[in-house]
């Protein structure tokens, strides 16, 4: 394939500096970005509320502050701004033949931003390579609990599971409590598995990687999609975690109950994609995250795609790269076959 979007990338690199300044206004903003103007906020809208009645009268409508949505570090920094061929809902994309390293597509490729449960993939990565017994018990405690955005759990406090179904879940289902039981459990504690992590970042040369926990709920656990297409590489090559990433669903006991879990990657289960491993993230601050490594027209290829407006909106862009990847591919087989009249 000839076709290339890398060109993208090296304008937006011109408007970095506005961008680094308004990231860095904002609460533990990313600790560097590449791209467009900073988008400034919009002011906060009073809304009109209907009449209220007291004692048989009735009082002037009241109006109340609306507060808008959060906005994602990358709409901060105005990432959103940069323009890519594809029309891309995300703010930052990569792809790459994984066989070749050609960049094929490449937008704010160096921003770094908060990941989210993309965060699990390396935790998967440490555990897979740690050879713990995979059939040890670990038991939920109040430890696990997320204090940090107060997300919920099917796996309750006391709740027994092996670290392989842990794993399962964490990878597949994105589940946080597994995820966090996972490192805390490893040799050491907690501290010892995180410090690992970042370790076993700057072993891949993963450069603008942190991590501070193995859940991906801290918006401190930071990446660029550059480092992040390293990992998903590395990932590839472990059998257990391309497993684990693609399973469709999963089912665990606890007790009495059943639960029924399915993976949150909608991809996975389409017969038009071909993937070799996987991970969806979210949280406010990141947007919505997809990592996967995927067969397309032939080619072996890794897509980042990071900070993405809207929950579908991840999944369709990456239907937009593999029908461009695949247009590409034919047009270039036809060229190839057309008859050289000299």
């Amino acid at each position: 394939m000839t076709a290339s979007l890398s060109s993208a990338s090296a304008a937006e690199r011109h408007k970095a500096p506005a961008a680094k300044k308004q990231a860095a206004s904002a609460a533990a903003a990313p600790r560097k970005t590449a791209s467009s103007r900073a988008v400034a906020h919009k002011p906060v809208a009073a809304a009109r509320v209907s009449r209220s009645f007291v004692a048989g009268r009735t009082s002037a409508p009241a109006r109340i502050a609306y507060v808008p949505a959060r906005q994602s570090y990358g709409q901060i920094a105005g990432l959103h701004e940069a323009f890519d061929p594809l029309s891309l809902k995300s703010s930052v994309a990569y792809v790459i033949d994984q066989d070749t390293n050609e960049v094929l597509l490449s937008k704010n490729d160096s921003a770094v931003l908060p990941i989210a449960s993309i965060t699990k993939l390396m935790t998967g990565t440490l555990i897979s390579e740690a050879k713990l017994p995979m059939d040890e018990m670990i038991t939920i405690t109040q430890d696990d609990v997320d204090t940090e955005k107060g997300s919920s759990s099917r796996l309750v406090v006391g709740a027994t599971l092996s670290r392989g179904e842990m794993l399962h879940l964490a990878l597949m289902s994105s589940e946080n409590r597994a995820a966090h039981a996972l490192g805390r459990t490893y040799p050491g504690g907690l501290a010892t598995f995180v410090t690992l992590m970042n370790a076993k970042a700057r072993q891949l040369g993963m450069n603008d990687t942190h991590y501070v926990e193995p859940t991906g709920l801290s918006s401190r656990n930071q990446s660029s999609a550059r480092d992040l297409a390293t990992l998903v590489g590395s990932a590839y090559q472990d059998p257990l975690l391309r497993e684990l990433t693609t399973s469709p669903n999963y089912t665990v006991d606890i007790g009495r109950r059943t639960l029924q879990y399915n993976n949150t990657n909608r991809l996975v289960s389409n017969p038009a994609w071909d993937i070799g491993v996987q991970k969806t993230g979210f949280i406010n601050e990141a947007g919505q995250c997809l990592v996967m490594q995927a067969k397309i027209a032939g080619r072996k290829l890794i897509m980042v795609f990071l900070d993405s407006a809207g929950r579908l909106s991840r999944v369709a862009d990456a239907e937009r790269v593999r029908r461009w990847v695949e247009s590409s591919s034919a047009a270039a087989a036809m060229m190839a076959a057309k008859p050289n009249n000299g």
